[in-house]
């Protein structure tokens, strides 16, 4: 009997690379493991822990120009499927990632860049005097604008930027930006889109509500001469998704520009807005060429139908491009057994400061361990190390409940863990070179590149947080 059930054991599927290779397919285009050790885009981090040490914030460069390549190659096939008049732009949102290296990097991509802000347009110029960019480029400029916004985006435009769109988030900043403009102006409207039916108001607090924008080109808009309607923005918070919901608004929004573009021969543009998902999961599944061909097609169509020539296309992705070259390493510091259920790994910084969207979104990351693969595996929580009760990660994107490799007393070598998929916003939402929770340092973060023969190389950006720097903002 014993020997059977030795046997039995033996078979059994116990370890954590049994675990993932049952539950998803693996390996995967980004991830694979070499000697039970994880590889992030063929990077092997067991090398780069040893060299650098952890908690690691790790951009991946070459990660960027294949999102970015990717989306046009997808939107080209599917313009061409249909033999789609209009050109596509593609626009980054500089708020998703401000870093200079993200900027550089994606600015190889021939793209056009998306400010929020006042200091976006600082550095706009700061990437000219750079000469990373050019002022041919597509500016597209969002957001509800205070007095020092609207003064810079007038700058750009009375200094040549002829390709600047200030787009519209209310009626008044028309006024505001005929006191600074001088020179022709290029002009877009943002729609106020319906929210979803489980959110939390009915209209979106930004742009101009449907039933306005007509009127507004007809008695305010059309009357200047200094201005021209360029394009139509559009935006869904929840990004491009396959539901009724989002058709829905899609087709309001063309069916108006359609109407405008009747009255208003200058208007050929269209900005989608919002964007495409990052991957979340190792289970993740999302059809983005059918969207892009759905969304192109249904837009020629009412096009159409309207007897309209379909406008060129504005997309703005943020998340999509810079999303996915990110990744935050961690160390396990040791284990606590609370109760009879609740293990918990307690890693060596704060998912408060370093992953923000964790604790204030309920944001759920691609999470791995980076060592140990050939170990069995335990249910756990991760425990960050403020004092703050909610600092904590405990369920990924697909159920409610996180495995990792068992830790044994003696262990030489630490166990690690990481979160990928993490570039996008995490940075600065988290106060990046500012005050931390709990004064938790920030982490030292390195980027990493691939040369022409494949070989990957890492610099260090930033080191991890000082003590000095933080008693300096504080004014000791």
């Amino acid at each position: 009997m014993h020997y059977i059930c030795a046997l039995i054991f033996e078979k059994m599927k116990n370890k954590y690379i049994d675990l993932i290779e049952q539950t998803f397919e693996f390996p995967q285009p980004e991830f694979k493991t070499v000697d039970n050790e994880l590889y992030f885009n063929n990077i092997p981090l067991m090398e780069v822990i040893e060299q650098y040490g952890t908690p690691l914030r790790v951009t991946y460069l070459p990660k960027i120009s294949q999102q970015i390549q990717r989306a046009k190659r997808m939107f080209n096939v599917a313009m061409a499927k249909v033999d789609y008049q209009g050109d596509y732009h593609y626009c980054y949102c500089t708020k998703s990632s401000h870093f200079h290296f993200v900027l550089e990097e994606a600015l190889k991509n021939d793209i056009h860049l998306e400010t929020s802000s006042a200091y976006d347009i600082n550095l706009i110029d700061a990437l000219y005097e750079m000469k990373l960019i050019d002022k041919d480029r597509y500016i597209v400029c969002n957001g509800f604008k205070k007095d020092l916004y609207i003064e810079n985006i007038a700058g750009l435009i009375n200094n040549g930027w002829r390709n600047t769109i200030p787009v519209l988030d209310n009626m008044v900043e028309l006024h505001t930006l005929a006191k600074y403009v001088t020179e022709p102006c290029k002009i877009g409207i943002r729609i106020a889109a319906e929210e979803e039916p489980n959110f939390d108001f009915y209209t979106s607090r930004l742009g101009i509500r449907y039933s306005d924008i007509l009127s507004f080109y007809r008695h305010q808009l059309a009357k200047n001469r200094l201005f021209s309607l360029k394009m139509l923005h559009f935006f869904i918070n929840t990004g491009i998704r396959d539901n009724s919901y989002y058709w829905n608004e899609l087709s309001k929004c063309v069916s108006v520009y359609c109407e405008l573009k009747k009255i208003c021969p200058e208007l050929d543009s269209l900005n989608i807005g919002g964007g495409f998902p990052v991957k979340n999961s190792l289970a993740f599944n999302y059809d983005y060429e059918y969207l892009t061909e759905e969304m192109i097609s249904q837009i020629k169509s009412i096009c159409a139908q309207n007897d309209v020539p379909e406008p060129n296309i504005f997309s703005e992705f943020g998340s999509f491009t810079v999303g996915e070259s990110g990744a935050i390493i961690y160390s396990i510091l040791g284990q606590k057994q609370q109760n009879d259920r609740e293990r918990w790994y307690m890693i060596d910084s704060s998912f408060m400061t370093t992953l923000p969207d964790t604790w204030a979104l309920k944001q759920r990351f691609i999470q791995l361990p980076v060592n140990n693969w050939d170990r069995e595996y335990q249910r756990v929580f991760l425990g960050g190390l403020t004092c703050d009760s909610q600092d904590y990660y405990n369920a990924d994107a697909r159920a409610n409940a996180i495995f990792l490799p068992r830790l044994y007393e003696g262990d030489e070598v630490p166990q690690y863990v990481g979160f990928f998929h993490t570039g996008a916003y995490q940075d600065t939402i988290g106060g990046v070179g500012g005050l931390q929770h709990c004064l938790q340092p920030g982490p030292k973060h390195i980027i990493i590149d691939v040369d022409e023969t494949g070989e990957y190389n890492t610099k260090l950006f930033s080191k991890e947080q000082t003590y000095k720097s933080m008693l300096k903002i504080l004014g000791y």
